[in-house]
């Protein structure tokens, strides 16, 4: 399904140079042949199309776990962010959408050292599913090309503890309502507590879970594309202290 909203995906800009995604070191002929990663430094700013069609769901999701090495040993590529800007200003190939939680200490684009034109990135506390999200979800996916829809919470979730601790607050108080299904989810014996880092990570891992599972549910056009293997849903828990993603 492809179709081109002015909005949001405008032609591709018509430079005739080699790209690499993640800046990762990945040329175009080995995009082309499905061959593995190389370290080096970008030779271009963009993903494009040509090459977001040609890499394969595990593919990139091998990209986000090779630029999440290099985040947590200190070895991040060198980001040109004016390039990537002017790169992208006429045209956008994300290869992947990213929901995650807002918090300040967990930035996608930075601790998977991805840069700009890498991935989409939806934000909201608990990293929840709605309707508004599961649209923008939708067209990242269906209309935008996007491979992977990976949902990924935190460790010491803060929106986690607010469910846990049945907080009320304005229109937080019905966020949280969605974030409690994984609470009475989650199977724990100890202390079921917002005081309890396991625990709170623990319903984190199944927050995630039910986020896919509403995705899932709730989109036949997101479940169709997953049938069909051109997108695939994955989930990841990223951990404040040792700055690692784990993928489930």
């Amino acid at each position: 399904m492809e179709t081109n909203p002015s909005c949001c995906l405008a032609g591709q800009p018509k430079d005739g140079g080699r790209r690499l995604w993640l800046k990762a070191g990945i040329s175009a002929v080995s995009l082309v042949a499905g061959v593995g990663f190389k370290a080096g430094p970008a030779e271009a700013a963009a993903l494009t199309k040509t090459q977001r069609d040609t890499l394969t769901p595990d593919q990139i999701i091998a990209m986000m776990k090779t630029g999440n090495e290099r985040f947590r040993s200190g070895r991040m590529k060198k980001q040109d962010f004016l390039a990537q800007k002017r790169a992208s200003a006429t045209g956008q190939y994300p290869a992947a959408v990213i929901l995650s939680c807002i918090d300040s200490r967990a930035p996608a684009e930075i601790i998977l050292d991805m840069g700009i034109g890498d991935t989409f990135n939806a934000r909201v506390a608990g990293n929840i599913v709605n309707q508004d999200m599961l649209g923008s979800l939708e067209f990242a996916c269906a209309v935008a090309g996007a491979k992977v829809l990976l949902v990924m919470g935190h460790t010491a979730c803060g929106a986690i503890k607010g469910a846990i601790d049945n907080v009320q607050l304005g229109n937080l108080t019905g966020l949280l309502e969605t974030i409690r299904p994984a609470i009475e989810a989650t199977q724990y014996t100890g202390e079921r507590s917002s005081k309890n880092e396991e625990f709170v990570d623990a319903v984190a891992r199944s927050n995630v879970g039910q986020a896919i599972a509403t995705i899932r549910n709730s989109s036949p056009i997101l479940l169709d594309l997953e049938h069909k293997g051109q997108v695939r849903i994955a989930g990841a828990m990223y951990d404040l202290h040792t700055g690692a993603v784990t993928f489930m």
